[in-house]
């Protein structure tokens, strides 16, 4: 719930200051319950916002320690912000090129010093205080780029017959780069890794909502993948958008066949699963096709 830095912290879902003694959180938790229980007309989500909300801050230890940046053991810690270490594997993993998340977290880090130490070096530019006090639009790179290493991982522990390029560039401008093409027995796919900050709706095979704003994700995915595809003379079976889990209603939305192409709107928890059965209606790749595909992306594909 808090382990996104576009998350509301627990304080501001309670609607009151960090530093507010412990008497008046316990009021403000108490009112927040009665503004939103779902018996009283409240909404339904809301009022389990503030459940969990308490649990992180409700006891002096809770508190003390989420005040810490180490929330509590539900939940990632705030400082899961950082690049997480992988364990050792040994299992044979993805083929895998280019650097997750690695330009947003550049520009990131470019801006953050920018703007809170007037281009001096911060001590830790992924403090919580830091982060949150950011403007929304450092936050959302920072979440985008958490998003994509989330999904990096999971291709990553699909296996050998699993090949994925990241942060793969379009045209001049960094900012508009694929963010990972995944080629795999089920087909090639175009898969955009986001964190809206909030719950994902649809409308005419596109991703709507209070926090996608005017943005326009699924026709930005299929403009890169076009791209893409031209450069290297290939064809994508299909688009995916990973969000996270929290952000959809069901696990895999299918939006249809979107300029030529099915897409899926899928949980980040069941990627895995949708990039082996593939998305319905697409053509499995496989034998000197897939070899050839391969080699055709691999000439081709530059990074940001």
């Amino acid at each position: 719930m808090f382990d996104s830095p576009l998350s509301a912290s627990a304080y501001e879902v309670l609607g009151v200051a960090p530093d507010v003694d412990d008497e008046a959180l316990r009021r403000a938790y108490r009112l927040r319950l009665r503004q939103t229980h779902p018996d009283t007309g409240g909404d339904a989500a809301e009022f389990i916002r503030v459940q969990r909300a308490w649990e992180f801050v409700g006891t002096p230890e809770a508190r003390a320690a989420y005040d810490r940046g180490r929330g509590s053991d539900a939940a990632p810690a705030p400082d899961d912000w950082h690049v997480r270490s992988t364990p050792t594997d040994t299992r044979p993993r993805a083929r895998s090129y280019g650097h997750p998340g690695g330009w947003l977290r550049q520009r990131y880090l470019e801006l953050i010093r920018e703007w809170a130490g007037r281009g001096q070096d911060l001590p830790d530019p992924y403090a919580p205080e830091v982060v949150r006090a950011a403007p929304v639009e450092l936050r959302h790179m920072l979440a985008d780029a958490l998003a994509e290493e989330a999904t990096a991982r999971t291709i990553a522990g699909l296996g050998i017959g699993f090949t994925v390029w990241h942060d793969v560039a379009v045209g001049e401008h960094p900012e508009h780069k694929l963010d990972h093409v995944v080629l795999s027995p089920s087909g090639l796919y175009g898969v955009m890794s986001a964190d809206f900050g909030g719950e994902a709706r649809f409308r005419r095979g596109e991703i709507i909502g209070a926090a996608v704003g005017g943005d326009a994700p699924v026709a930005s995915l299929l403009g890169r993948m076009r791209a893409v595809a031209r450069a290297a003379h290939v064809r994508f079976s299909g688009a995916i958008v990973v969000l996270p889990d929290d952000d959809l209603m069901q696990p895999v939305t299918h939006l249809g066949t979107v300029k030529g192409l099915p897409v899926a709107v899928v949980r980040r928890s069941v990627l895995g699963h949708l990039l082996r059965a593939g998305i319905p209606g697409t053509r499995d790749i496989g034998g000197n096709e897939l070899f050839d595909v391969r080699t055709r992306l691999q000439q081709t594909i530059r990074f940001v």
